[in-house]
């Protein structure tokens, strides 16, 4: 069960750190993309372990933040839509310093939307598993250097960061020809696009409009 593996990951694992990344370096390009709907769905999140609560709102927010930020350095003609089921997550509380200190973690599922096909782009829901990283602040747990609100920051940036690094490895679906394809096909109807993943109500919610 991925709850499961997730509880024991965030036991036992020393995670290591994020690359670092120059703030000031222009986004790596993949494509014609401009962000359209930036869509989080937290209602059925749950909390992992020893964790600091979190409402759905909360985490809707910060993650709508963290992704609209990073997504909208880029500035293309074709629109797609991001969509995000937050699965479970787990926010450190203090802990013993090195040995016992959990880590903070969050589990989320994606999907990115053409909004001129009004079809996913994705074949399957992507899911990923964000950690803080470590650093001087979660070495010793980040329950104890962070506020729950840092520690939601911070995941979300690094959630971000990844959607991001995913975009880019998978440029080929932006690519006039995949673009051309893809509008070829008849709209996904909301069956359809409920069959994706019918456990992540971001995964499963209808296609937005296309735009004007």
């Amino acid at each position: 069960m991925r709850l499961a593996r997730l509880f024991a990951i965030l036991a036992l694992s020393l995670l290591s750190a994020c690359a670092a990344e120059d703030p000031n370096a222009p986004p790596e390009d993949f494509g014609d993309f401009a962000l359209g709907y930036n869509v989080v769905v937290a209602k059925n999140a749950q909390a992992v372990g020893p964790s600091r609560k979190a409402t759905a709102e909360e985490w809707e927010g910060a993650l709508k933040s963290a992704i609209g930020e990073r997504l909208a350095r880029y500035q293309g003609e074709k629109l797609y839509h991001i969509g995000v089921g937050v699965d479970a997550y787990a926010l450190a509380v203090p802990g013993v310093p090195v040995v016992l200190s959990p880590k903070s973690v969050l589990a989320i599922t994606v999907n990115v939307w053409d909004d001129a096909a009004r079809r996913a782009v994705n074949a399957a829901p992507k899911q990923f598993t964000v950690f803080e990283g470590l650093t001087g602040d979660t070495v010793v747990g980040s329950g104890l250097t962070k506020t729950r609100e840092e520690q939601m920051a911070t995941l979300s940036t690094n959630a971000a960061r990844q959607i991001n690094a995913w975009l880019v490895e998978n440029k080929a679906w932006f690519t006039p020809e995949a673009v051309a394809a893809r509008a070829k096909l008849p709209p996904q109807s909301g069956a359809e696009v409920a069959a994706i993943k019918p456990s992540s109500a971001a995964a499963a919610a209808p296609v937005p409009e296309p735009s004007n």
